[in-house]
């Protein structure tokens, strides 16, 4: 497809990085010169300098003719305004991120005015991702498929789990009260496995299970991991994030503290959400921290602008020992290495947009817009893809059963919904019209059920 991108950021950048990697033809506008020839020198794109609200810049752009806008500046206001002018211009589908609180309950009546198919808030979805964190301190990562009804989570498997040494296929045989859920995938140091049922669990892999909420809230509980809710948080940065994060924790009853430094912003926060506590200071002064009892805090979440102030405060906060310490942290290459120094639960908001629209994207190139992914995550460093699908009556292999079906290599069906009802599904489980199917795959690129399927059995 031909997709423009405004806006040549760090989301703009490493979105248009992801859709050249899968065969679209790039074009990015921003009105730095130099920011631009870094894309130049790195990346496969057509370039060109200019406001991307300005008619002639789309133009040249090739609005007229681009099937999808994606306008990711940041500004909110330019992104809407872009849509607008690109969709007048004859675009067939704009996305807009707009991220100012000011503008959410206004978002039906600008998508209808301003001619936008697709808003994401990636502050607001990050937020929504540290608010599951929370519910599970022990998970890194938690997603939610079939509109809540599934979660993955991840957890680092331990000695005291009483799983390690243990073949997948004889694990229920094992213990056959174990409340069962899926493994639909395991990191073993920088390697990335889907595993089959020969797999042999070992101590210190990081192993992502799903299953719907109960059943995987008693697995935890039944291999003694802590599931008991988190009461109080301390969050560092009055960010957009941390406006709708302390929305969510207080309709939860916790209780909150948000350090902000910025004497302006820590009053609008405070008038904003006067449920919390709000303290003017600096969030990396470690003194400040002691005074304000940090080490009392079942919760440490660092939304600062800056990547290295968050690690540092959150690497002090588990120094502390504090229960559960949760980082955001935009740059890839930091991401790998969290793990590595104990800070298991990082966000970012530039991967947030870029999952979003990638979904979008990748629903709008398929054949058939019906057939396309209704949701998906990438875990494990992008390596692995978790991808939700509507089963359609028409699709070829409809009622037959998995074992007959010939997945590609490192794929995995991990989970039915069927008529609200979630299982896990063996081989001679069938696909059904209207199932809601989550699979996992190694690599990327699906953009239907079918490219999950190779060739089914004579």
């Amino acid at each position: 497809m031909r997709i423009i991108i405004i806006g040549d950021g760090k989301v703009g950048h490493s979105l248009a990085e992801r859709l050249i990697e899968e065969g679209h033809e790039i074009t990015i506008v921003d009105r730095s010169e130099a920011v631009l020839e870094r894309s130049v020198n790195t990346l496969d794109a057509m370039t060109v300098k200019g406001n991307g609200v300005n008619a002639d810049t789309l133009t040249e752009a090739g609005a007229q003719s681009a099937d999808i806008v994606i306008a990711v500046t940041v500004s909110d206001e330019i992104n809407m305004l872009a849509c607008l002018t690109a969709k007048r211009l004859g675009a067939k589908y704009t996305i807009a991120r707009i991220r100012d609180p000011e503008y959410n309950k206004s978002i039906p009546f600008l998508m209808k005015e301003l001619l936008i198919d697709y808003i994401i808030n990636p502050e607001r979805i990050a937020a929504q991702e540290i608010s599951r964190i929370l519910r599970y301190p022990f998970s890194g990562n938690i997603e939610t498929f079939a509109r809540g009804r599934v979660e993955l989570m991840d957890f680092r498997l331990e000695k005291e789990c009483g799983l390690a040494g243990t073949a997948l296929k004889d694990l229920y045989t094992k213990k056959p009260n174990l409340p069962r859920v899926l493994f639909c995938a395991v990191q073993r140091g920088n390697e990335a496995v889907i595993p089959k049922g020969d797999f042999v669990l070992q101590e210190g892999d990081r192993v992502f299970v799903a299953s719907d909420v109960l059943t995987i809230t008693a697995f935890f509980k039944a291999i003694g991991k802590n599931v008991s809710g988190i009461r109080s948080v301390m969050i560092m940065g009055a960010s957009r994030i941390a406006y709708y994060l302390c929305e969510m924790l207080l309709q939860m009853n916790m209780e909150i503290s948000v350090i902000e430094m910025d004497e302006e912003r820590a009053r609008q926060f405070s008038e904003m959400l006067p449920g919390a506590n709000v303290i003017l200071g600096d969030g990396t002064d470690q003194e400040l921290l002691i005074s304000e009892g940090l080490e009392n805090f079942d919760a440490f979440v660092t939304l600062s602008g800056l990547d290295e102030e968050n690690i540092m405060a959150g690497l002090y906060a588990r120094h502390l020992g504090v229960r559960k310490v949760i980082v955001k942290s935009n740059r890839d290459n930091y991401l790998e290495l969290l793990g590595a120094i104990g800070l298991d639960s990082a966000v970012s908001t530039k991967q947030a947009t870029g999952n979003a629209i990638l979904r979008t994207v990748r629903a709008r190139g398929a054949a058939d817009a019906v057939a396309a992914i209704e949701r998906l995550y990438r875990i494990i460093d992008g390596e692995v893809e978790a991808l939700e699908f509507v089963v359609r009556r028409e699709d070829s292999f409809i009622r037959i059963p998995l074992k007959d079906m010939s997945l590609k290599p490192d794929a995995l069906i991990a989970v039915i919904v069927r008529f609200g009802q979630v299982f896990i599904p063996f081989g001679h489980d069938v696909l059904q019209e209207g199932d809601r199917v989550i699979v996992l795959i190694k690599g990327g690129g699906v953009e239907r059920l079918d490219d999950v399927m190779e060739t089914v059995k004579a």
